[in-house]
């Protein structure tokens, strides 16, 4: 599988590419070449499925080639170490919970797959060139980066956040754990944080002397694992025999537009609804 940038004016690459470039050449974001729809009978059975095989088969053609099932696997079973639950809130209304991940971010998901897919990669190079992974937050994606990013070998991690703009919790979460996690402490607004990891990445002073890559939701391994979510979603809520609507808090459209990949891959449902 190859991705292209949705600007049109880069290179085809891999999907390790794709990741530790973060964003193409042309300042486009990678996006897969294809999406295949699974068997029908993936869908039609699926309550049968377990979680991490759901995630294994949803995810397959888009690292097939670069990463072993064996190791893919292994990393799905990391990932998804925790609960997905859909609630009822009141009749035709459920909320999925996305928030029993080790930082109770949504972006618990993305953040680690991606963390163990640089670190699957690092792994393979006889000599070793670390990767900075940079990112700007204002609060959640950089708990979640942090804690899943801490302790892979072969990268780093700096994280510019805002004087006062995080919670007391996610601040703790950010600075406390040390080791390869470096958090920066900005005095402005959560714009002004992203405007310096922009203006780092267009550093060729920087950029010659550190690999450097993000981990916000412009990363294809940040936003795509979070189709995941949906196909959750789905089995749990196939029973009840009803049309599917997703409304999804959206800022970035990174969690949204991994909705739409599983629809392409053939999850019914009749819409999406950006909230």
């Amino acid at each position: 599988m190859n991705y292209y940038s949705l600007n049109g004016k880069a290179p085809e690459v891999g999907l390790e590419e794709a990741v530790v470039r973060g964003i193409a050449p042309d300042k486009g974001l990678y996006f897969p070449e294809e999406i295949k729809p699974l068997p029908a009978s993936f869908f039609e059975n699926i309550e049968e499925l377990s979680n991490n095989e759901i995630a294994f088969q949803a995810i397959h053609q888009f690292v097939d080639g670069v990463i072993p099932d064996a190791d893919l696997k292994d990393i799905i079973a990391d990932v998804l170490s925790f609960d997905f639950p859909v609630v009822e809130l009141e009749e035709n209304i459920a909320t999925l919970e996305l928030f029993h991940g080790p930082t109770m971010a949504f972006k618990d998901v993305g953040a680690r797959f991606m963390a163990r897919c640089l670190g699957y990669f690092s792994a393979q190079k006889e000599t070793k060139e670390p990767v900075t992974v940079l990112v700007a937050t204002s609060g959640d994606t950089g708990g979640a980066v942090a804690r899943g990013f801490l302790n892979v070998d072969g990268v780093d991690v700096v994280i510019l956040y805002p004087t006062g703009k995080v919670s007391d919790i996610q601040e703790k979460q950010l600075t406390t754990l040390g080791a390869n996690i470096k958090a920066l402490e900005v005095d402005g607004v959560f714009d002004d944080c992203q405007a310096m990891v922009k203006t780092a990445f267009l550093d060729e002073e920087i950029t010659s002397k550190r690999k450097l890559t993000s981990a916000n939701s412009i990363n294809i391994a940040r936003w795509l694992p979070q189709l995941f979510y949906f196909l959750f979603a789905y089995k749990q809520a196939k029973s009840k025999g009803k049309e599917l609507v997703f409304s999804v808090p959206s800022g970035n459209f990174g969690n949204i537009c991994a909705g739409m990949v599983a629809h392409k891959l053939g999850m019914p449902v009749k819409h999406f609804v950006a909230s």
